[in-house]
């Protein structure tokens, strides 16, 4: 089934998709278990979204199992790229340096991150 790359993940899906491209493949539960790590989420309504991400094409599902191992359809980066695209378009008129100065503006970030931020930049700068 080909992804719909408009297809875009609401906040529960998303939460969903965190935990499969960390784990790779997962069960409805294992998902649900991780999930309740930091919210309070009922399994069925783990399990319904998880359904509904199938029948959009957000995760393939293998049920040749008695237990369905689900795991993304979806890659993170694309996923990312999606949602940052929006948010500069819709949020900071078009503008990635706002972007960037707003979450540099919010978040301290470590000595390890602002290099790699250096080094992104750096090769910006040599395209």
């Amino acid at each position: 089934m080909m992804v719909n790359k408009l297809i875009k993940p609401t906040e529960g899906e998303l939460e969903i998709l965190q935990v499969l491209w960390e784990k790779g493949n997962a069960t409805v539960r294992e998902v649900h278990e991780t999930i309740l790590q930091t919210k309070d989420a009922g399994y069925t309504t783990t399990l319904k979204l998880m359904q509904i991400m199938f029948e959009k094409g957000l995760v393939k599902r293998d049920d040749s199992a008695k237990t369905h191992i689900y795991h993304a359809n979806v890659s993170k980066e694309k996923t990312q790229n999606q949602f940052v695209g929006k948010m500069i378009s819709n949020l900071f008129g078009g503008s990635s340096t706002q972007l960037v100065m707003q979450a540099l503006g919010n978040h301290v970030p470590s000595k390890e991150e602002l290099n790699e931020i250096q080094h992104l930049l750096d090769n910006l700068k040599n395209q």
